[in-house]
């Protein structure tokens, strides 16, 4: 660790560096400064102090599955490349789909068959599907696999459902009652960015802000805990980026002050422009990834875990990041047909368990299975 302040190649984070090492909170100025400064070596350091005070060396994973159950959307967010538009008429949409029930029930079967303790459940807002879909998915993949802990539906899709049903539901409503049929977690998805001009220029016709926060408030005052995300690279600026997580931030003082369930992990998603309105964009780079990590990791501290999604930042780069902040590299995955990296035209996108554990041991890290909760998983056949 750095303590002479001669060495540092940008002296101005010599003031964050005191707050780092002092434990104390860092400031939107901190984080404007740490986007800013070319000294992204300090910068790593200064986030990897913050890894190992609450995690050490331990890097966690876990053995689990992706569903989405339907492409169908009605909704045109400009930097999605997921979605299909959905025919009334009933004529087939290129490339669109949707699972019945029982074929996500089976999925779930064989992702538990192969050791998965999660399945991560989301899909476009479908027009048609009523909401005893939804239920009816979670009781039966519990029926089938008790064990499976079920991480589902983003707040866009929980105000969907709101929507859909007659009488409309509220969204406590909606949330109990997907929770009583399985429902364990929410994923965090659907936060893209926190701001309004982001939101009129790329996803107007989506929930915004307001909404998140008031599923994700409501599903931690039922108990209900959720990751958090944010979508960088696009056409957000930086002060955008550390507005949006000072926002978390301090939804998270709230939840863990007064709530039964708070935020476990803060994800960010890394954009990929290829197949969507924003093509001509160059999305993020390497270093941006690496920056935009080391910086999560130094404001939220009240989030305990940072997440390298390694499907969007790629296995490589999340590698380098368990030493700029992260401490989790996220799982097994098998099939996710969000977002298909660098154009490879493939849903298809899975890392086994020797894989997952040769990429953090080599990075220093000791290896750790954990639930969708953290708590740490033991078994001797992996």
């Amino acid at each position: 660790m750095t303590t002479d302040t001669t060495t540092l190649a940008d002296p101005a984070l010599k003031a964050i560096r005191d707050k780092v090492l002092a434990n104390e909170r860092l400031s939107a100025e901190d984080g404007l400064l740490l986007y800013r400064t070319p000294d992204i070596f300090t910068l790593g350091e200064l986030a990897n102090i913050v890894r190992e005070r609450l995690h050490g060396r331990r890097a966690f994973y876990n053995i689990n599955r992706h569903i989405n159950y339907s492409n169908y959307c009605v909704l045109r967010c400009k930097f999605c490349a997921f979605y299909r538009p959905y025919n009334p008429r009933g004529e087939q949409v290129p490339d669109g789909y949707q699972f019945s029930i029982d074929e996500i029930v089976e999925q779930a079967r064989e992702a538990a068959d192969s050791g998965a303790t999660e399945v991560h459940i989301v899909g476009g807002l479908h027009p048609t599907l009523p909401f005893s879909y939804y239920t009816d998915m979670c009781r039966g993949i519990k029926a089938a696999c008790p064990e499976l802990h079920i991480k589902a539906f983003t707040a866009i899709e929980i105000v969907h459902f709101t929507r859909i049903t007659r009488p409309r539901m509220s969204i406590a409503e909606v949330l109990t009652a997907l929770r009583d049929a399985g429902l364990g977690s929410l994923p965090g998805g659907g936060a893209e960015i926190f701001d309004d001009r982001v939101h009129e220029e790329t996803f107007k016709n989506k929930v915004g802000e307001q909404h998140w926060f008031d599923v994700h408030r409501i599903a931690h005052e039922l108990g209900i805990p959720s990751n958090a995300t944010m979508l960088y690279g696009h056409i957000e600026s930086i002060e955008e980026r550390v507005q949006h997580m000072l926002k978390l931030r301090a939804h998270q003082d709230e939840s863990r002050a007064q709530r039964k369930a708070h935020f476990n992990c803060f994800v960010p998603l890394s954009f990929i422009p290829d197949g969507s309105a924003l093509s001509h964009l160059p999305g993020p780079t390497g270093l941006d990834d690496l920056r935009t990590l080391a910086v999560a990791r130094l404001l939220l501290d009240n989030i305990p875990h940072i997440k390298a999604f390694w499907i969007m930042q790629s296995p490589k780069l999340a590698q380098v990041a368990l030493n700029w902040g992260v401490d989790d590299f996220d799982g097994t995955v098998v099939w996710y047909d969000i977002t298909r990296r660098e154009g490879n035209g493939t849903n298809d996108q899975v890392l086994d368990v020797r894989q997952i554990q040769r990429l953090l041991r080599e990075a220093g890290c000791d290896p750790v299975e954990r639930d969708t909760v953290y708590n740490e998983v033991s078994r001797e056949d992996v």
